[in-house]
């Protein structure tokens, strides 16, 4: 039997484990990508492990989401990560170049190769024939160290895509029709790869909004072929000699199958508050709508803007409709302005935003109160756009420019024009001269780290104890997502870079006492956290998992975990359970008190623990999944206690 790209991709870089499905394996990592929100804490990690210079064959920081300077930390945090780089031997792309996973396509994917970033839409990249995964940034730093990564074999989901597009359909309803069908952990510990006739429609930015938005659906990444449409785009990007064919055996199968046929599509929606709710915008058109918001990581490209462009070209925008637009990338907006296409779009009535995450991350561009928002963005979480109450849908660009012509949800095929059909350029303008290379060694050895006091060394945690008698203090629901464990924005991101101040919002969008309750427990043992299903969705971001431990976190019991919050709390040196029976779930109150005895032997001895529930005198089962290294690293209290005895270990 011959072998799909994804098994071709991991047999080629496999260092540790077999390709079994469930079982533990490592990889070996060619590139990294770290942006400014985790960032820092991987620079600190690097700093703490006495790093000469990175060991990878590429490793790149962006400054992306936190470009907001309303005061001094972003920008002193740019200073750090731009010196940390120096000293470390990475790229760095400044504030304005754009976001990291457009970018990094740009200039740096190779296909055949493995990227492991810390951001969760790492796996766009999968768009062009890498294995791109998104983890914590502790897992990143180290890669970037040397290590191998190590995640669970997925099965491996054949998506067969057929037919053609229709007119006024685009990528961003190919990925949506996936999560109508499978939901938002439809495809947890299963990597996605897509593959068939369809596929030649479908451009290499066409495939990064479906990779990107493949995470929505839980996926441990998503793969596309290296095909001739790569070796394109490569050649558009100066780059062809970086292009190598990565396609499937003829024979190949797949652990599951599935098959799309693009010409059945319709323009899809999003409804609040998951990219899970998705309906055809026929079944909701004629809402009022406060804003169109078209660009981010999951629509970057030239094309996602140029069409919209074509769209309100000699037409007005709504007056009371906001027409934000994000260019992804600086070359996207210089190309954009090189063809014409800007002027259309700020003549209609467009805002023109800088280049990065913005709102896509709630930094800026936050909607009205209870309006309509409809964003071409990934994720429409609640809050996360900035506003508490929010009404963010997610749409195509099509759909976007539709609606903010007409000021309602409108369904883009009732427009009285023909559809513009609209292609990436052949010839882009290109502009490399502001991502700075790393320095040369001996040059790297003699910056200093630029750090201020919002730069923030990370706590010390003690290792997992014997026997913890703790309340618990939350209890939540289903698809918590890690915005609402941590949350993003203006208020909260500048303190990415000190963990202890950011473990001050820990859990704001669920309950604002959180933190104060935590702390009055923590030197009594500290506290446990229970959820339902698909407990951590959505980001990477660790500090999801530092806050909440800086409070005394201690165990979390959930039906099933979002894989890398699953991670990274393990890497924090928190206790994810599962429950044996969800009944169990149903008995357990907030504040009721839990007890594990002998805990370390129970784990070492098998996964199945048993829990004492105190308040209710009685019992009940859960199990940790962990393999035996994701024990080790647990015992030991996290990933950099771990790291170090490792490191002693071998100095002995």
């Amino acid at each position: 039997m011959g072998l799909n790209v994804t098994q071709t991709l991991i047999q080629a870089h496999l260092v540790e484990g077999e390709m079994i499905a469930g079982r533990e394996i490592g990889i070996k990592v060619h590139q990294t990508l770290t942006h400014d929100a985790t960032g820092p804490l991987v620079m600190l990690q690097l700093e703490a492990m006495g790093l000469d210079r990175v060991k990878t064959d590429l490793s790149v920081q962006y400054v992306d989401h936190n470009i907001l300077q309303q005061d001094y930390k972003n920008p002193d945090d740019h200073l750090f990560l731009r010196s940390a780089c120096q000293r470390f031997g990475l790229w760095y792309s400044g504030p304005g170049n754009g976001v990291s996973h457009p970018v990094h396509q740009e200039r740096f994917g190779k296909p055949g190769k493995v990227l492991l970033g810390a951001d969760s839409h790492t796996p766009a990249a999968g768009s062009i024939g890498m294995l791109a995964i998104g983890a914590g940034g502790q897992e990143v730093a180290m890669a970037m160290a040397g290590m191998p990564f190590h995640f669970r074999m997925p099965d491996i989901w054949g998506v067969k895509l057929v037919g053609d597009l229709p007119d006024w359909v685009s990528a961003k309803d190919v990925i949506l029709e996936m999560l109508r069908r499978h939901d938002v952990d439809g495809a947890v510990h299963r990597i996605i790869e897509y593959y068939g006739p369809g596929l030649e429609s479908l451009s290499v930015m066409d495939r990064h909004v479906v990779a990107n938005m493949g995470t929505e659906l839980g996926a441990t990444t998503t793969v596309f072929p290296s095909d001739q449409e790569v070796k394109r785009f490569l050649r558009s990007q100066g780059r062809e000699e970086d292009w190598s064919e990565i396609v499937a055996d003829k024979d190949a199968q797949y652990d599951i199958d599935e098959e799309i046929d693009l010409s059945q599509l319709e323009p899809l929606i999003a409804k609040p508050c998951s990219p899970g709710n998705v309906v055809p915008v026929r079944e909701i058109q004629g809402m009022p709508i406060y804003q169109t918001y078209i660009g981010s990581s999951a629509n970057p490209g030239y094309r996602d803007l140029a069409v919209a462009a074509r769209i309100v070209e000699g037409r007005q925008i709504s007056a009371n409709v906001s027409f934000d637009l994000n260019p992804a990338s600086r070359q996207v907006l210089e190309n954009l302005a090189r063809d014409g296409h800007l002027v259309s779009l700020i003549r209609a009535g467009g805002r023109i935003h800088q280049v990065g995450c913005n709102g896509c991350i709630g930094m800026g561009q936050a909607p009205a109160t209870d309006r309509i928002s409809l964003r071409t963005v990934p994720r429409n979480f609640p809050g996360r756009s900035g506003t508490p109450e929010d009404q963010v849908y997610l749409v195509s660009p099509e759909t976007a420019a539709a609606s903010a012509l007409t000021s309602v949800i409108t369904d883009p095929r009732e427009l009285p024009m023909d559809y513009p059909k609209v292609k990436d350029p052949e010839s882009p303008s290109l502009n490399i001269n502001l991502l700075e290379p790393p320095l040369a060694l001996e040059k790297a050895a003699n910056v200093q780290l630029q750090k201020t006091a919002n730069i923030v060394s990370l706590p010390q945690f003690d290792r997992l104890p014997d026997h913890l008698e703790i309340p618990v203090l939350l209890k939540v629901a289903d698809d918590l997502s890690t915005d609402e464990i941590l949350p993003a924005g203006p208020q909260f991101s500048p303190y990415r870079s000190n963990i202890l101040k950011s473990s001050e919002f820990a859990f704001f969008r669920v309950d604002t006492s959180y933190p104060e309750r935590a702390s009055k427990v923590k030197e009594r043992g500290g506290h446990a956290v229970v959820g339902r299903q698909n407990y951590g969705q959505g980001s990477s971001r660790e500090h999801a998992a530092l806050a909440p431990r800086c409070l005394g976190l201690r165990v979390v019991i959930a039906m099933s975990f979002g894989r890398i919050h699953w991670q990274n709390l393990i890497n924090c040196g928190v206790l994810p359970l599962t429950f044996k029976d969800e009944s169990d779930y149903q008995q357990i109150e907030q504040s009721d008190l839990l007890r594990l005895n002998d805990l370390r032997n129970k784990i070492l001895q098998g996964s199945e623990i048993e829990v004492a529930h105190v308040t209710n005198d009685n019992t009940f089962l859960t199990e940790h999944q962990l393999s035996a290294r994701q024990v080790d690293i647990l015992l030991a209290g996290g990933m950099i206690n771990w790291a170090g005895e490792k490191v002693n270990q071998a100095d002995n």
